[in-house]
């Protein structure tokens, strides 16, 4: 069977936001997709309102104390309060980043800063300077690459967690240097050891001081003539940054990476070629490369709709945009995305989140599976994430061992306007093309044993439920 429009349109939704909200589902069999971007780009096309919850720069001010060295002068309980206080400070941004894709109309923003996210994959325990990053993210989400690469490499979130805070003139710290090529920019194998050294020169007395200002201290930089990528001069941390986008490298590997997460995992060479090149010849920029995939023809072939596994942020997103609720305890979204394995600003490490199959082990494909029914029921659950005390800040104790419920308020009347005019005969079918991606349905006869038929309202509620439950909904 030939895709549909309503399946590409929304494959555009899934790939470029998080998925359709129940008010506009029932619309995109008439909408076309170019006309659908268009919409994405102009929603999202005004500057993001500023998610605060670091309160004053006097709280910033007090938790740089740890980036800076001073931790040591606090107390046992002075520096188990300041855990504590942080944790709480980046539980609420990570909330109110949530419900900004779950609500916001700036989709296509907010999943390029979830992309961006990942990509500039950065774990430290200042909520003031993890703020500021995910606001430079933010903003220049779709904007020109370079100008983005610039912001993060001097936002004193980076500085402080790739160790440049300590990067000083004869005693230089490799670290940032060394990441900002193999995982930022150009990937392993376009640099040399040699690169690294050099360009760890050129990027001493890169910090941040007390202010959370990015700062160039002269008195630890090497003045020192430096040879990197083969050009040599008496470089800083700029002219670093403008020999790297320079090389071809850097527009193919982000090209590369960007198409992994927008379009398919089995990268088309051929496509590949042609995109980093428009890339590289629009000096990066973002926008132009997300209109070449969102545009094109071949994005929605058949061989690239419901081929990804959603992260586990997705997974709720969207589940929360198709189905419209409210938690009594949306703090427990946290528990959620700790037990599927992805939360927000604690990435595994400096690459992030390797996503794909990494996504699904046995315990997590369970929860993703009990997950629709635990949003849209309120019942008591218990659930064991994994161990990881950097992410906890040290309470596994509190979290993992007791018995919760959860209250929901589910909007079921959005959604049954979505179906209002489907005969009931063509609704097991209608909500299937909705709810899922992928090409293969599940086998009504099995669907039916589960489904209520008291009343239509039922059978509807029903059947989404059901069908979220499933692997099949585990692809986008």
């Amino acid at each position: 069977m030939p895709v549909t429009n309503q399946q590409k349109n929304q494959h555009l939704l899934w790939r470029a936001a998080f998925g359709p909200m129940a008010e506009n589902a029932n619309q995109l069999s008439q909408i076309s997709q170019k006309d659908l971007y268009q919409v994405l780009i102009k929603t999202s096309s005004k500057e993001p309102a500023a998610l605060n919850v670091a309160g004053n720069m006097y709280d910033g001010l007090i938790k740089g104390l740890q980036d800076i060295g001073k931790m040591q002068q606090l107390s046992k309980d002075q520096k188990m309060q300041f855990r504590k206080q942080s944790a709480e400070g980046i539980k609420n941004l990570n909330i109110l980043w949530l419900d900004e894709m779950i609500n916001s109309e700036d989709q296509l923003r907010e999943k390029m800063s979830l992309f961006w996210h990942g990509h500039f994959a950065c774990r430290v325990l200042n909520i003031y300077f993890q703020q500021q990053l995910l606001e430079v993210i933010r903003r220049n989400a779709f904007e020109n690459f370079g100008d983005l690469l610039r912001a993060v490499s001097k936002s004193p979130a980076m500085l402080a967690f790739l160790n440049n805070q300590q990067n000083k003139k004869q005693h230089p710290n490799e670290n940032f240097a060394r990441e900002v090529m193999e995982l930022f920019t150009m990937g392993r194998g376009n640099y040399t050891e040699t690169d690294v050294k050099e360009g760890a020169r050129a990027f001493t007395g890169w910090g941040f001081n007390l202010h959370g200002e990015f700062v160039e201290r002269p008195f630890l930089h090497d003045n020192g003539t430096k040879t990197f990528l083969g050009k040599t001069g008496n470089f800083d941390g700029d002219d670093i940054i403008d020999i790297i986008l320079e090389q071809k490298a850097t527009a193919k590997f982000i090209t590369k990476k960007m198409y992994n997460f927008f379009v398919n995992e089995e990268v088309d060479d051929e496509k590949l070629e042609i995109l980093s090149a428009g890339f590289y010849r629009s000096n990066y920029n973002t926008q132009q490369l997300l209109n070449d995939i969102f545009t094109s023809d071949w994005f929605y072939e058949e061989k690239n709709i419901g081929t990804r596994i959603k992260s586990p942020v997705e997974l709720l997103v969207g589940v929360r945009r198709l189905i419209p609720m409210e938690l009594d305890r949306p703090e427990v979204q946290m528990l959620f995305q700790k037990v599927l394995g992805q939360v927000l600003f604690f990435p595994p490490n400096v690459a992030g989140w390797p996503g794909g199959k990494n996504w699904i082990d046995s315990s997590a494909l369970m929860f993703r599976m009990k997950l629709p029914q635990l949003l849209t029921n309120s019942e008591q659950f218990l659930v064991r994430p994994k161990e990881d005390d950097d992410v906890s800040m040290g309470r596994e104790g509190m979290e993992n061992n007791n018995a919760r419920r959860l209250s929901v308020a589910v909007d079921w009347n959005s959604v049954f306007k979505v179906f209002e005019k489907i005969p009931k005969d063509d609704l097991l079918q209608k909500v299937n093309e909705i709810v899922l991606q992928t090409k293969n349905s599940i086998n009504p006869n099995i669907l039916k044993r589960y489904i209520d038929n008291t009343s239509r309202e039922g059978f509807i509620k029903s059947t989404i439920i059901e069908l979220m439950s499933t692997p099949e909904y585990q692809l986008c």
